[in-house]
């Protein structure tokens, strides 16, 4: 089981090392597409690198309401303890 912060930490590794954005600019609040450039085809890579870290099957559809960081952080905490 993993804490938010733990997920958060992945996260803004996975960002900023695959993404290529700027750690300082990584917060839980930051807006994923307005505030960090990503655009629809990063969102669906980034689930598929996250269901490589979780081993969990992440809906596109959990996704879909998703804007900040702070947002998938808290559906990928919902994986673990649903």
């Amino acid at each position: 089981m993993q804490t938010k912060d733990e997920i958060y930490a992945q996260l803004k590794q996975i960002l900023s090392e695959d993404f290529e954005i700027d750690a300082k600019n990584i917060s839980f609040d930051a807006n994923l597409y307005e505030e960090l450039d990503l655009d629809s085809i990063d969102a669906v890579d980034l689930v598929v690198k996250l269901r490589e870290i979780t081993g969990k099957k992440i809906s596109p559809d959990a996704f879909k309401t998703v804007r900040t960081v702070g947002d998938i952080v808290d559906e990928v905490y919902k994986l673990f303890h649903g």
